[in-house]
């Protein structure tokens, strides 16, 4: 059989120690972070620490003929080099690591302090805000447009009510699928997505509970959609780069309806625990006062919303000033 000399691809960064990789795990441990919580995509938390593109790139070659061809050839070797493994077993080490430590003590916050956590991950969305929009070149009336449709389009979507959905395999599967999809977007929350289709609280469960069936459908669901989305996102990056920054842009602006602290509860429903859970809910401005005392919440929430603010400018100083090193 004929061998044919399959080069880096161009996406990869070239890493020469166990330190450059360190490096891969932290930001995976980050994408994690943001990952399991309803307020900021995985996909910024990549974007802002500059790995954004390789990982599309590497998550896309794995659907590209020239990889089949190596594989069916048992050219091991290249078919390892042309979806860069090792970077993509390291990120996702870090962010699989992150998930199984953050998420006890989240479900712990939303049940116990919720105000508290929601103030945190509003902040988290309002910086990635502050740090994705000056990525668009040049703002352009189409640009505008993008954000704006993005915005109103999001504020809307959070709007729905989530809904009592199956817990089928296929529908486990598919919602893998769809939050992935989201995931790797700078901007819209794979998390949240879960908590539209109903089904956020029953996979922090499954991952605390060490529920594995659920846990591996979720999965394979997660890498058809991730593989096949890959594709388009690439396309729509190299084709209409500003574009699609900007209306991911109003994505994340949109999207600050759902996670804003203080709500209203509606209407309720009993969910598959017995347990009763807001299903419609609308945002309220908190009192300054509880009684006669001021009421020292909106201070807390604050202090969470500055932090969440903090943790986005860090991450973010620290990509930078590791690029220009």
């Amino acid at each position: 059989m004929e061998s044919s000399v399959v080069t880096t691809p161009e996406f990869v960064t070239e890493r020469k120690n166990v330190k450059d990789y360190v490096g891969v795990y932290a930001a995976g441990f980050a994408m994690g972070s943001a990952d399991v919580v309803p307020g900021v995509s995985g996909g910024t938390v990549a974007f802002i620490v500059g790995i954004y593109e390789e990982l599309i790139g590497s998550i896309r070659a794995i659907g590209r003929p020239v990889f089949w061809s190596a594989v069916i050839g048992m050219r091991w070797r290249d078919a390892l080099r042309l979806i860069n493994l090792l970077f993509l077993v390291t990120l996702g080490a870090g962010i699989l690591s992150a998930i199984l430590i953050l998420a006890p003590g989240i479900e712990w916050m939303l049940i116990n302090q919720p105000i508290i956590i929601w103030s945190f991950f509003f902040g988290l969305v309002v910086a990635s805000i502050t740090v994705v929009a000056p990525r668009v070149k040049i703002w352009s009336i189409s640009r505008w447009v993008a954000l704006a449709l993005g915005a109103v389009g999001a504020y809307f979507l959070v709007g729905l009510v989530p809904v009592q959905t199956p817990e089928t395999w296929w529908f486990l599967m598919l919602s893998g699928a769809i939050a992935i999809c989201a995931m790797i977007l700078p901007g819209i929350s794979g998390s949240f997505i879960l908590v539209l289709l109903g089904k956020y609280q029953f996979f922090i469960n499954a991952v605390n509970q060490r529920d594995l069936v659920s846990i591996a459908l979720a999965g394979i669901g997660a890498l058809i959609g991730l593989v096949s989305f890959a594709q388009v996102l690439s396309w729509l990056f190299r084709r209409y780069h500003d574009l699609t920054v900007a209306a991911l842009t109003g994505l994340m602006i949109g999207s600050l309806r759902k996670v804003w602290p203080w709500k209203e509860t509606l209407q309720t429903m009993i969910d598959r625990h017995g347990v009763e859970v807001p299903l419609v809910e609308r945002n309220i401005i908190p009192p300054l006062m509880v009684g006669n005392a001021f009421n020292f919440e909106i201070l807390y929430a604050l202090a969470a919303a500055l932090l969440g603010v903090a943790v986005v400018l860090l991450v973010e100083r620290i990509a930078m000033a590791r690029n220009n090193h």
